[in-house]
C-alpha cells in the first residue's frame, strides 16, 4: 500500500493525519466519485422541485396530471436514484475522510458536511411517503407544501454543503 505524497513521514505521525492510507489515483477516484454523486443529487433535487413548481402553476386535471407524473416518474426512478447518489456521496465522504488529512470530526467543515449528509439522507426518506399519495389526484394542499418545504431544502442543504467544499471554513475541531 503506498501512502499520500503529503502524508507524514514516520508512523506515528501518520496514524495523527490519517487512519487510512490509500493509493493517491484511488483517493482521486474515490473524490471524483463523490463529487459526481453529490451533482447528480443536487440535479434530481432540482428536477423535483420543478415537478412541484408546475404542479402548483397548473389548475384541476392539468394538476392531477402533474402529480401523477411526479408520482410515477419520480418516486421509482428519480428518488432511488437521490437515495442512491446520497449513499454514494456518504459513503465516498467517510472514505476520504478517513484517508486524508482532513478526517471525519478533525474540521468544522467537514463534520458539518457530514451531518448535512445524514440530514439530506433521512430527508429523502421522508420524500417517500407525501410523494407516493400524489398520485391520487387528490392531494391535500398541506402536503404538497411539505414536499416543495423538503425539496427545497434537501438543495439548500446540498448547495451550503458544495460551499463548505470550496471555502473550507471555520478550522479544526478542538480535541
Amino acid at each position: 500500500m503506498t501512502t499520500l505524497s503529503t502524508a507524514p513521514t514516520t508512523p506515528t505521525q501518520r496514524a495523527r493525519r490519517v487512519l487510512w492510507s490509500i493509493p493517491a489515483r484511488l483517493r482521486k477516484s474515490i473524490l471524483v466519485t463523490h463529487v459526481v454523486s453529490a451533482g447528480a443529487w443536487i440535479g434530481i433535487d432540482v428536477i423535483s422541485i420543478v415537478l412541484v413548481a408546475i404542479g402548483w402553476a397548473r389548475a384541476g386535471e392539468d394538476r392531477t396530471t402533474v402529480y401523477r407524473a411526479l408520482a410515477d416518474f419520480f418516486v421509482v426512478p428519480l428518488l432511488l436514484s437521490a437515495l442512491i447518489a446520497g449513499a454514494v456521496c456518504l459513503v465516498t465522504g467517510v472514505l476520504l475522510g478517513l484517508a486524508t488529512k482532513w478526517g471525519l470530526v478533525r474540521y468544522w467543515w467537514v463534520a458539518v458536511k457530514l451531518v448535512l449528509n445524514v440530514i439530506a439522507c433521512a430527508m429523502m426518506l421522508a420524500f417517500l411517503g407525501p410523494v407516493t399519495e400524489l398520485a391520487t389526484g387528490e392531494q391535500p394542499l398541506q402536503d404538497i407544501w411539505f414536499v416543495s418545504f423538503l425539496a427545497a431544502t434537501a438543495m439548500a442543504l446540498l448547495s451550503f454543503a458544495m460551499v463548505l467544499s470550496v471555502f473550507k471554513p471555520w478550522g479544526r475541531v478542538r480535541t
